[in-house]
């Protein structure tokens, strides 16, 4: 299966795809291992670090991107972030981390519902689009 999408950051990476069902703010939302705290999100106690991230969009502060950013610095961020609804915050936060330590983290709007929630995701987001693709166990 591929699923093609547009990018707000490049980035190539592969994981396991974890889908969240309610937006999330990294700040205050995750701790510093990836790792979700929100104690209302229904995720929470899910670990993000390494796997692709499927989310409508992200909620809250600002302060997002730079929680964001640092976890990638760390990695501790999750592999790749696939979104349903453009978001200002998060790829702001993939763009400082790529200035700062050049790692890239892709940021992909597309729509995930029909992905497969096993085996593996390849995230390949190029600046004239991006493309998903489903890899099996």
């Amino acid at each position: 299966m591929i699923l093609h999408g547009r990018t707000l950051h490049p980035g190539l990476a592969t994981g396991e795809p974890i889908r969240l069902t309610a937006p999330l703010s990294f700040w205050g939302g995750t701790d510093d291992q990836g790792r979700i705290v929100d104690a209302h999100h229904p995720q929470c106690g899910a670990v993000l670090t390494g796997r692709v991230l499927l989310m409508e969009s992200g909620r809250g502060s600002s302060s997002t991107s730079s929680v964001l950013a640092e976890q990638i610095r760390t990695r501790t961020a999750p592999a790749a972030i696939i979104l349903t609804r453009p978001d200002q915050i998060i790829p702001l936060a993939a763009l400082v981390a790529a200035e700062l330590y050049d790692l890239h983290l892709p940021v992909v709007v597309a729509q995930h519902d029909e992905l497969p929630l096993d085996g593996r995701l390849r995230v390949d987001a190029r600046v004239g689009g991006a493309t998903i693709h489903w890899l099996a166990h």
